[in-house]
């Protein structure tokens, strides 16, 4: 049934078939972020890479030159006899009020970044994660209320769908699992995230896209991917002893790729019960006062 729903897919998907390696994936040696594929995730490398990274580098700088300076000026051999003095209210001044300029100058397009994350756009899909030992289970309540099962593949079934004609890259050791979360190239996709067992953490790092799943709790984000790819993340809270092996695979296809793998999708799990009625899960809002 796996390899059924990947050709449907292949078939409106040459350009990804061609490169071999799926964009969003970690890569050896890598020391950067994986490629932005939504707006979220290149504002926030944005601010990382091209606003604090220059901050952090000129402070470090400035703080180094400052110790080495005082190392040189005020060794004893410099200095044998010490100064007195125990305060300068200029410097005191100084040291406190830059760095709080410093803070709200991050401030501004670190609140401007949190609210892109927080604040979700009308939906045109609503998908349901739900983390447990050691798996993901994903609804589509939009479309006909189906749902599945996604695991890690092991080895073998990664060398089966390999020998079959998957290209390798589309299959990453510790990443690739059998059922996928598919979703259409530009359309706002809310997540609602929880667990069903204890705290998990869903995160797709291309999407700029990290929240927790906590049993008894419903949280929400979202994203809108910007290009068509297939884009990994993995658990990203500590939930036992295969944490390592909960990842999570999102593939962004057309419309028209999506639409078929609905109707291939509803067929195929027409069997499976919801992995939650969500009737536990709560969703805490500030009371009226």
């Amino acid at each position: 049934m796996l390899l059924g729903a990947l050709a449907v897919l292949a078939a409106f998907e040459p350009a990804l078939a061609q490169q071999g390696q799926a964009p969003g994936q970690p890569v050896p040696g890598g020391i950067s972020f994986q490629p932005p594929a939504t707006a979220v995730a290149e504002f926030l490398q944005w601010f990382h890479n091209g606003f604090l990274l220059p901050i952090i580098t000129v402070i470090c700088i400035f703080v180094a030159g400052l110790l080495c300076y005082a190392l040189w000026a005020f060794s004893e051999k410099r200095n044998p006899e010490p100064s007195t003095t125990t305060h300068h209210v200029g410097l005191e001044v100084a040291w406190t009020v830059l760095p709080v300029f410093i803070l709200i100058i991050i401030a501004i397009p670190s609140f401007r970044l949190l609210y892109q994350q927080l604040n979700i756009p009308r939906a045109d899909i609503t998908i349901k994660a739900i983390g447990s030992t050691w798996k993901w289970s994903y609804e589509y309540p939009d479309h006909g209320n189906f749902s599945f099962v996604s695991s890690m593949q092991t080895d073998q079934e990664r060398a089966e769908r390999i020998a079959k004609g998957t290209p390798a890259g589309e299959v990453p050791r510790l990443l690739a699992v059998d059922n996928e979360v598919v979703v259409p190239v530009g359309k706002v996709v809310r997540v609602q995230v929880t667990a069903s067992d204890v705290i998990h953490a869903f995160a797709v790092p291309s999407f700029g896209v990290k929240i927790d799943a906590v049993p008894g709790r419903l949280n929400e984000t979202w994203f809108r991917a910007t290009r068509e790819g297939l884009y990994y993340g993995q658990c990203s809270e500590l939930c036992g002893k295969d944490h390592a092996f909960m990842p999570i695979a999102v593939r962004v296809v057309s419309d028209q790729a999506f639409a078929a793998w609905v109707e291939d999708a509803k067929k195929r799990f027409a069997s499976t019960a919801p992995a939650t009625t969500f009737a536990a899960a709560t969703i805490e809002l500030p009371s009226a006062r």
